[in-house]
């Protein structure tokens, strides 16, 4: 704790530096947002030596973490004690504060929700350069609700303290497939409600949608043996088998990072997955966050955009989102989407809040599946930019669900404040950042500032 207080010093010195006239943005070497933001009146604050796990108590199972670390190096921390956090966002350089201030998901989430909602204490600087130690039942209890969903606009995560549970060392892992999106959604209910498949218990759950006729729901339940395990951190590719068997094994390491490997299935986009080109890859560089910087080279240089043109091909658009829609509303997304954006594959992760959270109002209790799809897509003739993520935002709140805002979104201002809780935004932007150092939130994820 001491080397953390060091870092907080030194943090809170940074941001004191910075112009007032600058918006600060961390300084960290990967990133999971596809905000690609205009760098103009940008200040980075130095964030060094905030990426460490400062400690996991077995007998609490809680860890204190500090707030630019992974999750990939929490759960090197907290498996060797048989424990891991209540939810493990699916892509390796995740990290804690990223989670909580911008949501995330897994296959726990049917049960456990978002990251943040297992969360006990928040240590936090805010916009008005105080560092202060936020909780559900002290007298910052406002910034701690609101601190979901505000993605670094009403300040940053230094300190995290987090529940964590027990886990056995495999997950047996079981494909079931569907032909009907609408009976798909009617059993990932059940099951989600029930926590129970064929008489076992359920402690994770997920799915793929290949194409309307084919889509899976994949059950994980916990196991003290294995009769064997699958290794798809090389040659194999974890999202194609789930189409070729029915039942597998892999470790808890292994399962939590599935699909960081190929980043969902997007690592194709680059020629992975050809087995000449996968055969001569280090495995090292078969993560999300290489990836990542691929794509942010090619939005840099426009690489694809100019090999488009001169192969004269229609111009793309970028279209990589998650969606919250509620369970009984699935098929009908399915089938929006489909028929109107053609995307495949999309990731079908279930979840339900235990409580209200203000900037991202799900409503407590209720089931809703989280639709993820990363991908290029051609434009129709005559279309520009944003037809697809326009038709997507208003094919989603049609539906009553919600968007992540982690990409790129066009809402107008009006209604993005309706849709995100302006009226319990503003009280606390106001109270932590009087005078509106960091970027509000439609600055920041709309306008891309």
């Amino acid at each position: 704790m001491s080397t953390h207080r060091r870092a907080v010093e030194q943090i809170r010195q940074s941001y004191a530096e910075i112009p007032g006239g600058a918006a600060p943005r961390l300084a960290k070497s990967t990133s999971n947002l596809f905000r690609f933001r205009d760098q103009g009146r940008t200040a980075k604050l130095s964030a060094r030596d905030l990426d460490e796990v400062i400690s996991v108590d077995p007998e609490t199972m809680t860890a204190e973490v500090q707030g630019m670390t992974t999750y990939e190096h929490l759960v090197e921390a907290t498996l060797p004690h048989g424990l891991m956090p209540y939810v493990v966002p699916q892509l390796k350089t995740i990290t804690l504060g990223g989670a909580v201030t911008g949501l995330g998901i897994e296959s726990t989430s049917f049960r456990d929700g978002l990251p943040h909602e297992s969360v006990e204490e928040l240590e936090i600087l805010t916009g008005d350069g105080r560092v202060i130690v936020a909780r559900a039942d002290n007298e910052h209890r406002d910034l701690f609700q609101a601190f979901p969903n505000s993605y670094g606009t009403l300040g940053y995560a230094l300190r995290i303290r987090i529940k964590l549970r027990k886990v056995q060392p495999y997950v047996h892992l079981t494909h079931v497939k569907f032909t009907d999106a609408a009976k798909c959604m009617l059993a990932m209910q059940e099951i989600c409600e029930s926590m129970v498949h064929d008489g076992e218990p359920v402690d994770f759950v997920d799915g793929v949608f290949f194409e309307p006729g084919e889509m899976y729901i994949t059950l994980g339940r916990f196991a003290e043996r294995a009769p064997y395990v699958s290794d798809y951190t090389g040659m194999r590719i974890y999202y194609q088998s789930i189409r070729q068997r029915n039942r597998d094994w892999l470790t808890i390491h292994d399962y939590l990072w599935r699909w960081d490997t190929d980043w969902f299935w997007c690592s194709r986009a680059f020629g992975v997955q050809q087995p000449v080109v996968r055969s001569l890859m280090p495995r090292r560089w078969m993560r999300s966050d290489v990836y990542r910087r691929l794509v942010a080279l090619d939005r840099r240089y426009g690489v694809t955009a100019r090999v488009d043109r001169w192969r004269d091909q229609p111009v793309h658009e970028s279209v990589i989102q998650d969606v919250e829609v509620p369970v009984e509303r699935g098929a009908e997304f399915l089938e929006v989407f489909h028929d109107r954006v053609g995307m495949t594959p999309v990731w079908m992760c279930p979840l339900r809040a235990g409580s209200r959270w203000p900037l991202y109002p799900l409503e407590p209790g209720r089931l809703y599946v989280n639709f993820g799809f990363w991908g290029m897509v051609p434009l129709p003739r005559g279309q520009f930019d944003g037809y697809y993520n326009r038709l997507i935002e208003n094919a989603v709140h049609d539906l009553d669900g919600h968007k992540s805002l982690y990409s790129t979104s066009f809402y107008a201002r009006e209604q993005f404040w309706q849709l995100y809780n302006g009226d319990a935004y503003w009280p606390v932007k106001r109270a932590y950042d009087p005078n509106g150092r960091l970027l509000d939130l439609y600055d920041k994820c709309v306008r891309g500032r």
